[in-house]
């Protein structure tokens, strides 16, 4: 099985001046759970390279067994800091399609014709759509 991980480039909280992006512990989590099922995972994002981590995902507070791991794991790391251009993606490629949260995915995603087209193919494929948090 292979699963596309689509996460955002966006890193700025509306106007506040403060930071956002993908919250860590809602790619770790979804992401161990499916490598260790089997399935290969490809990250991808709109602008493609490395996507913007919210930095309050990364504070002691929020971290888990799953966050720690990813941020221990050098391969994953690397996987996270080449994402694949989303406009370079075919749904053709997966058997499913996830989305993580954080506050990102509300200023580019939700307007991304690229990842809305994706979706729109995956469902008419039958092919699952799963998103958490913020994504959604």
């Amino acid at each position: 099985m292979k699963i596309l991980v689509v996460l955002t480039s966006h890193d700025k909280l509306g106007n506040t001046g403060e930071k956002t992006g993908f919250w860590l512990e809602e790619l770790a989590a979804p992401y161990y759970t499916m490598k260790d099922a089997g399935a290969e995972i490809v990250l991808a994002s709109p602008q493609g390279g490395q996507p913007p981590l919210d930095p309050k995902s990364n504070q002691p507070d929020f971290q888990t067994d799953a966050t720690r791991r990813f941020e221990n794991d050098a391969e994953a790391k690397n996987q996270l800091a080449n994402t694949v251009k989303l406009a370079d993606v075919h749904a053709a490629d997966y058997d499913a399609v996830f989305y993580p949260g954080g506050h990102g995915p509300l200023w580019d995603l939700t307007e991304d014709q690229k990842s809305i087209a994706l979706i729109e193919s995956f469902v008419l494929a039958n092919k699952p759509v799963a998103a958490v948090c913020h994504a959604p």
